[in-house]
């Protein structure tokens, strides 16, 4: 290995420069890390893998850039683990099909939850048939149309801000009337 290559973390030939290497940017490692993969523990292990990899790897070739080099071990192992998650949950949803077929015949209400859901739409509708014009097709235009605040304001032909005040006072007044999220 050349010695040049090490520039601020000594001379190569010393043992455990890479160790030096590593624990100086450790932390700034375990963030990157940490940014990948949302999860704390996981960007520990991943970091640590990544050291044992560098100190294997460079027994074994130079290296010119050791810090990139660590770097780019701890994206690849986080890509890697990733992929390996997709791979996993596909697996398991296809091989689940039928608990999920099980699950979703249990899943239909109960007669008191379609009671009481037929009671808070009945509410629902008494509110909306009670607001301002306006405020109802705006209402109507972005909860069962899909509309954003933009479509809505040219409609209307008011302004986009305006659309969000009419919206905003629709969902208030609905959930007035019932526990609605």
């Amino acid at each position: 290995m050349r010695a040049g290559a090490w520039e601020g973390y000594g001379n190569l030939e010393q043992k455990g420069s890479l160790l030096v290497l590593y624990s100086a940017h450790r932390r700034d490692l375990l963030k990157y890390a940490n940014g990948l993969v949302a999860d704390h523990s996981v960007a520990e292990d991943i970091v640590q893998e990544a050291w044992l990899r560098l100190d294997r790897g460079t027994e074994a070739a130079t290296v010119s850039e050791p810090l990139r080099y660590l770097y780019r071990i701890v994206r690849n192992l986080a890509l890697d683990l990733r992929r390996k998650g997709t791979r996993e949950r596909a697996v398991f949803t296809l091989s689940g099909v039928d608990s999920v077929i099980e699950q979703q015949a249990d899943a239909q209400p109960g007669p008191e939850q379609i009671a009481q859901d037929k009671a808070q739409l009945e509410a629902i509708q008494a509110v909306l048939a009670a607001l301002p014009e306006r405020t109802r097709i705006a209402f109507e235009m972005h909860r069962f149309g899909g509309c954003k605040l933009r479509e809505i304001a040219a409609h209307l032909n008011i302004s986009t801000p305006m659309a969000h005040v009419l919206v905003s006072e629709a969902v208030d007044a609905c959930k007035q009337q019932v526990d609605w999220p």
